[in-house]
């Protein structure tokens, strides 16, 4: 029986699909979770419908992204959830482009204040209910700390590989009190994490992923507590959601700190 010998990790290759400009816009576009049809994601690219479909052909010959068939159109998605983290770890790492026009300035400070981290929330707002759920006492840690700042050795911009969370007392209903059922998260057939949690890129803290921050935004979806904004992967938090995070969690719209 002949054994397999693996060499090196091909890092080169991997790095090689997103340091094209558009191939980098396409990824960008896909990071809240969406499937996409071509014609989209060309639009969102900026490019003809002939180069996109090019540029998406590689994707998923590399596999970062998957496709299925929904009549005549293809739709395209992430991968999973560690191309999604390997983009936020890049972030971290990009020079800014400069900016050019208030419409990009605006966009910027939109992703800031509150955007998706592939299908759970993040930036300042993902950041604020994370700390507020460890306030009430629905989520806590066990190393001893209080917050969500990040702990020593937690990879910048990173799904935390051993996170130091687990449900608190008051988990069930703060959660229930949000609309969201944790025991139906805890069943033994549930494949994902309850519990996960990212170095957030912005705020270099944590914010909560897994099945249960999967739900939260979901369940905020649902409710019109958040909506998209026109720049990929933003959101703002509507009147009703200002109002309801406000009076379950403690939590303040973004905007509001804005200087």
């Amino acid at each position: 029986m002949t054994t397999a010998v693996h060499g090196e990790l091909d890092v080169a290759a991997v790095a090689a699909l997103f340091a094209d400009p558009t191939r980098a816009r396409i990824l960008a576009a896909l990071t809240d979770g969406r499937a996409l049809p071509a014609s989209v994601l060309a639009d969102e690219s900026g490019v003809a419908a002939s180069t996109a479909s090019e540029h998406l052909g590689r994707l998923v010959d590399g596999g970062l992204l998957t496709v299925e068939r929904s009549g005549r159109h293809r739709y395209f998605r992430l991968a999973d959830d560690r191309v999604a983290a390997a983009i936020e770890s890049l972030a971290t790492l990009a020079p800014q482009l400069p900016v050019r026009s208030l419409r990009a300035s605006t966009r910027a400070a939109a992703l800031r204040r509150a955007r998706t981290c592939y299908d759970h929330l993040a930036g300042r707002l993902g950041v604020a209910v994370t700390e507020s759920l460890i306030r009430q006492a629905a989520l806590e840690r066990t190393d001893g700390r209080a917050d969500n700042e990040r702990a020593d050795g937690d990879r910048l911009a990173s799904p935390v590989s051993v996170h130091p969370y687990r449900l608190g007392p008051a988990a069930g209903a703060v959660f229930g009190d949000l609309g969201v059922d944790v025991a139906a998260l805890e069943v033994p057939s549930h494949r994902r994490p309850v519990l996960r949690f990212c170095v957030d890129w912005s705020e270099q803290r944590h914010h909560l992923a897994g099945a249960l921050g999967a739900a939260m935004l979901t369940r905020m979806r649902d409710a019109d507590w958040v909506r998209s904004l026109p720049a990929p992967r933003a959101v703002e938090l509507t009147a009703v959601g200002r109002a309801r995070l406000g009076e379950i969690l403690g939590v303040a719209d973004p905007r509001d700190q804005d200087c």
